[in-house]
């Protein structure tokens, strides 16, 4: 499998269908409709909506019945960056090579435009309540489980603490907290709400919680690493933003060698916990969690 193109391919659909579901029309509102595209188009990777339906195609065979998730994921995980770029928070002026949403369209546009994709990504996950009725338990199932992996027990409560702790020394403990919540949470909720809709069993999402934990926290130590030493043509950011605002980051606190080894380490359990599927359907799993582990940006 070559995992470049399998990405590619299913940020495709998913583009596709978010072009559909966020209006491009001239509404007396269009302003905010126009920041909110602009952020969401503006050249996301797509993992966590990948991750959605990749997991539901795994254990049922097909990804259709989860897309409607699969898009509320995308748009929380948008509105989380739009917020996270503001001055009050990390005041950044560039994301993936381009100004920020508030650079462009001033802070209370942009706080807003973070404000209607979170509204927006529940109004599109309840709409696909009528299309599953045959067992819209397991659906209602899988939007709490997003729902509280971006709110104060998941996202919301680790960027809190990111904040509180910016120009303060802090444990392990304080620092796994952070990217327990503020990184990996969403990312374990999105395979999770996937197996839930597709009807997995206890066994299955016991493993595929140690899975999205895993890759969660190797993709936030990558990051940390690539803040370091990355390509900033790559990344399409400055790098060394970390230690300019002070953040508490494993480099930070353990440098770079240890850092990666906390990568690789990560990247074998993840495949580990992956065991019990058959290695033909766990495939893309088994080479994403290698790709995140190394990947240049």
């Amino acid at each position: 499998m070559n995992i470049i193109e399998e990405l590619a391919k299913y940020k495709n659909i998913i583009d596709l269908e978010l072009e559909k579901t966020i209006p491009n029309s001239d509404l007396m509102q269009k302003k905010i409709f126009e920041a909110m595209r602009y952020s969401i188009f503006a050249g996301g990777k797509r993992l966590r909506p990948i991750l959605t339906l990749k997991t539901c195609e795994m254990i049922s065979g097909s990804y259709e019945e989860v897309m409607k998730i699969a898009l509320g994921v995308e748009m929380i995980h948008t509105y989380s960056l739009i917020h996270d770029d503001l001055p009050a928070i990390d005041n950044d002026d560039f994301r993936r090579g381009k100004p920020t949403n508030h650079k462009v369209f001033g802070e209370d546009i942009a706080i807003l435009a973070g404000d209607g994709l979170l509204n927006l990504a529940y109004e599109t996950m309840l709409d696909g309540i009528p299309l599953y009725e045959n067992n819209y338990e397991r659906y209602i199932l899988a939007i709490k489980e997003i729902s509280k992996s971006a709110g104060v027990f998941g996202m919301i409560g680790g960027q809190t603490v990111d904040i509180q702790l910016k120009d303060h020394i802090a444990e392990k403990k304080k620092l796994d907290f952070i990217h327990k919540n503020k990184t990996s949470a969403l990312i374990e909720a999105s395979i999770v709400s996937g197996a839930l809709v597709a009807g997995a069993n206890q066994e299955q999402i016991k493993h595929l919680k140690t899975y999205g934990q895993a890759i969660g926290l190797c993709f936030q130590i990558r990051d940390d690493v690539l803040d370091k030493i990355g390509d900033e043509k790559l990344l399409g950011k400055k790098i060394g933003s970390d230690e300019t605002n002070h953040k508490l980051t494993y480099l930070s606190l353990y440098g770079i060698d240890k850092s990666i080894s906390e990568i690789q380490r990560l990247n074998i359990k993840a495949i580990e916990a992956l065991s019990i599927f058959n290695e033909k359907e766990s495939l893309f799993f088994i080479e994403l969690a290698n790709h995140l582990a190394y990947r240049k940006c």
